[in-house]
């Protein structure tokens, strides 16, 4: 079989995706109290802690600031963590890829299925930010649910990178690599906390290739109601990181499990 075919989108991936929010129901009330208790504790430990010695930055309250960025690295976390420990999870440990390779599924289907479950978990950490912000008072305006799409959106850019070190990881160690050099340089360094052109000039380009800086500006400007300049330059960065994830992803996988 050749393992660099291009992956087709098939009904199947559905079938994936329902399968893992019905595991993850038993599991609501821990996952609900940490996506709203956690961001809480940011907003209001950061937010209105550090928020007073700062006052504004870049035009808003830094309480804003900070939630809008929050949005977006949360969405990143939620949708690497599960496309790295819970997918290494069902590949390896629980063999569960086996058991559904044994249905008319593929390993294409799978991971699409996959992709969509880690941005809809995304998307549920992105809604408890989003309205713990709004009591905060520093949401402007119904267009802010624009936010929840375009959250969706960054835990499918996340998810296939996130894909790719499950497929080429021997446990659970592995990740630590990806989370120390990957994950926290981009949730130190892409304006969450403080805007990107405050880093030197090299290192201000160098963000630019992140994706996580075109998703922090995207949900600030939708958070705050703030105009954005080249919108789709962002979406389409966000994009082509999740395209290539997957399909990277979706090799490794079929040599992985031989298929």
């Amino acid at each position: 079989m050749n393992l660099w075919r291009i992956p087709t989108a098939r009904a199947g991936a559905l079938a994936v995706w329902r399968r893992n929010i019905l595991v993850w129901r038993k599991l609501i009330v821990p996952a609900v109290l940490m996506n709203f208790g956690e961001p809480t504790l940011y907003l209001l430990g950061l937010g209105f802690g550090l928020g007073h010695f700062v006052g504004e930055m870049s035009g808003m309250s830094y309480l804003a600031f900070l939630a809008s960025g929050i949005i977006a690295s949360s969405a990143m976390t939620t949708s690497s963590f599960e496309g790295m420990y819970s997918v290494f999870t069902r590949m390896v440990p629980q063999k569960t890829y086996e058991a559904i390779l044994a249905t008319p599924l593929e390993v294409d289907d799978i991971l699409a299925g996959e992709m969509l479950w880690c941005a809809t978990k995304s998307v549920f950490s992105g809604i408890a930010i989003l309205a713990v912000a709004a009591m905060l008072g520093v949401v402007q305006g119904w267009g802010a649910l624009w936010v929840i799409p375009v959250v969706f959106m960054i835990g499918l850019c996340f998810a296939g990178p996130a894909m790719i070190m499950s497929a080429l990881a021997y446990n659970y160690d592995f990740f630590n690599y990806y989370t120390v050099l990957i994950i926290t340089p981009m949730f130190i360094l892409c304006g969450v906390f403080y805007p990107i052109d405050t880093l030197p000039l090299a290192m201000q380009g160098f963000v630019q290739f992140l994706p996580l800086t075109h998703a922090v500006m995207l949900t600030r400007s939708l958070v705050v109601g703030a105009d954005l300049p080249q919108p789709l330059l962002h979406i389409g960065v966000l994009m082509l990181y999740a395209v290539i994830g997957y399909y990277v992803a979706v090799v490794l996988v079929r040599r992985k499990l031989r298929v």
